[in-house]
């Protein structure tokens, strides 16, 4: 009788100890997307509603809170005097629960050949230590490269992986780029 009580007590605790073990395991491979992005003619947007369907993560519109103007050329000439004048302009809200996400895709359409002053103002926000930062951008003919390159520059405390540039609202390659940089949910 002693015997089996004591092979009993073993396989209890062995139980135990092994369901200790399982538990923390199955919380840190638990990643969390964040998609970060402003758009201005919904290009962006667009593009980055692809990447959350596809990848699972979480969308953050980057919203002004002085909105930019609907007409384009009046746009183009507010965006050209932020740029002129280092300009940051303030955002309406704050990313909820920051700390849960590990990967942060960052979006945003060319703007006078490099990323919009409010992406300046969003990566000033928050603290990218330990972070992934995956760049994406929309953009009529030119400047994808510098806009990329501009997102890692903004983000230098994290880790890093190969950006993407989409024409305007073309999907085309996201699926076959978020497989190469292994994002697929």
């Amino acid at each position: 009788m002693k015997a089996k009580l004591i092979a009993l007590f073993t396989a209890i605790s062995f139980c135990m100890v092994a369901n200790a073990q399982i538990a923390p395991v199955k919380e840190q491979s638990a990643k969390k997307i964040l998609i970060a992005y402003f758009s201005w003619g919904g290009n962006t947007q667009h593009v980055a509603e692809h990447i959350a369907s596809l990848t699972g993560g979480t969308l953050f519109r980057i919203e002004p809170e002085k909105p930019y103007p609907t007409e384009y050329t009046p746009c183009t000439e507010v965006a050209k005097a932020e740029k002129e004048a280092d300009a940051h302009p303030a955002i309406k809200k704050k990313v909820e629960d920051w700390e849960q996400y590990d990967t942060v895709f960052i979006g945003c359409p060319v703007w006078w050949w490099t990323v919009p002053m409010i992406i300046n103002t969003f990566t000033e926000g928050y603290d990218f230590k330990g972070k992934t930062v995956i760049p994406f951008c929309t953009y009529a003919s030119t400047y994808r490269d510098e806009t990329l390159i501009r997102i890692v520059e903004l983000t230098p405390a994290a880790e890093h992986l190969k950006g993407f540039g989409a024409v305007s609202k073309n999907t085309k390659g996201i699926e076959e780029w978020l497989k190469e940089i292994k994002m697929l949910k």
